[in-house]
């Protein structure tokens, strides 16, 4: 019962890793950057949630929905003004001006809103659920769910819809969609779009347990990358699996070396 529970737990864990590395994969495999930046990106949304829900005073769902907005226009803009001029550069420089990225936005974070730890709410609270021996918290359950929720979203868009067919004709070959009519520069900017919601996803589910600083991604980016990894860094799926898998096996690892 134990070894039930440490499972449960590493799953709701992983599928944080996941979302994470799921934003990892869409960028890499759309426009073949390893985005360094993306940790700052999810923590940049989580602190305009925060905002949202301090000082606007909105509900918690509201500024969820809000602050995912805001990420997706962070992305999309983070592609078309800092990383499209440099679409001929060499990757080497792509990869240096994502590295930068990532000091300017904690940066300007660390400006704004200063560089104290904070708690951040949970979207729930109450008492654990038990089923039997098994206990499961509320913000584990909505971890899961709301991840379920999101991993499944993107799945059926890229399966099923016109806008998913044509972002992976791009992430096949670029100049062959182009060919085709399709607009790769929309797309591409699309893709830095929906990574920057992946990745602010993520960064609001994993506030509640590291607390709110403009550090706080920096473990989870290196878990994100180690399941990208581990899912062999060019599958979707791939990567779901790979972070599950990882959150499974630190809980499992981390529970044997307590005992």
């Amino acid at each position: 019962m134990i070894f039930a529970q440490q499972i449960i737990s590493g799953l709701a864990t992983g599928s944080l890793y996941a979302l994470a590395a799921l934003g990892l994969v869409l960028i890499f495999k759309t426009t073949d950057v390893v985005n360094f930046a993306q940790g700052e990106m999810a923590m940049f949304g989580t602190f305009i949630m925060f905002t949202l829900l301090k000082t606007v005073g909105l509900p918690y769902w509201g500024a969820f929905v809000l602050a995912l907005a805001f990420a997706f226009l962070m992305g999309a803009v983070i592609e078309r003004v800092a990383l499209r001029p440099l679409a001929q550069a060499p990757l080497i420089s792509v990869l240096i001006a994502t590295l930068g990225l990532m000091q300017i936005i904690n940066g300007v974070a660390g400006w704004i809103w200063g560089y104290q730890a904070r708690p951040f709410p949970t979207a729930v609270s109450g008492s654990p659920i038990r089923l039997g021996d098994l206990v499961i918290t509320l913000p584990d359950l909505v971890n899961l769910a709301v991840s379920l929720v999101v991993m499944t979203g993107f799945f059926l868009l890229f399966k099923f819809t016109k806008l998913g067919i044509a972002m992976r004709a791009v992430a096949e070959n670029r100049v062959a969609a182009r060919l085709m009519g399709i607009p790769t520069d929309r797309i591409l900017s699309l893709t830095w779009g929906l990574g920057g919601v992946l990745a602010a996803t993520a960064g609001i589910l994993i506030a509640p347990v590291t607390n709110l600083d403009i550090n706080m991604m920096a473990d989870m980016q290196i878990k994100a990358f180690t399941a990208a990894v581990l899912g062999g860094f060019t599958s979707l799926p791939g990567a779901v699996v790979g972070g599950l898998t990882l959150g499974v096996l630190e809980n499992l690892v981390g529970s044997s070396s307590r005992s």
